[in-house]
């Protein structure tokens, strides 16, 4: 199968004249079995979008269809619905196979949680019992030189019972890691498969069991 040039939106398809096709040509879209596929957008734009999408850009609409990257809210809607589509895919391939941890001998993690909830102020805002909801986002990030892989995942309650699971599950074992001495980790040092340095949450470096990085990163 080669590629051609053609009259079409993209100018190019494919083409393939083996004897399996009985003689005869057979010519497929470069879209095809792709993404792109059942789309009218041109590549181009595509590309556009996708560049803002992996950069973390703005995606405000009004801007993109000022800048011709596609001619209606709808369509930018049913991009965005498709990227993430594809994102959620690969993030589960990725977990089956089991590359979806962190750590090592030349990688240590920090982990720690945070509190988001919806607060109305000056009278304004949310109203009503949704803006009471809130949510614990427990955070493991990788640090490995310049490199930072984090991972990220909602929980209920930040207590021993909810956080270890996911720390057996993503971290390594004999891994080095950071924490604020928070008390649902105050029995890992007993796991063989956790190293932990643990440090106070303060500005400056605490007085570290043995030499490792600092943990502001």
């Amino acid at each position: 199968m080669k590629l051609e040039k053609h009259s079409n939106v993209d100018g190019l398809q494919w083409k393939c004249r083996r004897k399996k096709h009985r003689g005869k040509t057979t010519k497929k879209s470069v879209r095809s079995l792709s993404l792109f596929q059942r789309s009218k957008l041109s590549l181009f734009s595509w590309m556009k979008y996708i560049y803002r999408f992996s950069q973390g850009l703005q995606l405000r609409q009004i801007d993109m269809l000022q800048d011709g990257v596609a001619g209606s809210s709808r369509t930018l809607s049913k991009i965005s619905l498709k990227l993430r589509k594809v994102c959620k895919s690969a993030i589960k391939r990725r977990e089956r196979r089991g590359k979806q941890r962190l750590g090592g001998p030349n990688e240590f993690v920090m982990l720690d949680e945070s509190n988001f909830y919806h607060k109305r102020k000056y009278g304004r805002g949310r109203f009503g019992p949704t803006w009471r909801r809130r949510k614990w986002v427990f955070g493991m990030l990788g640090i490995r030189g310049k490199r930072r892989r984090p991972i990220l995942r909602l929980v209920k309650q930040r207590s021993r019972r909810h956080l270890i699971p996911l720390v057996t599950k993503y971290v390594r074992q004999g891994t080095t890691v950071i924490t604020d001495m928070w008390r649902a980790y105050t029995h890992c040092n007993r796991r063989k498969w956790l190293c932990p340095f643990l440090c106070e949450p303060q500005p400056v470096i605490c007085e570290p069991r043995h030499r490792s990085p600092h943990p502001k990163h």
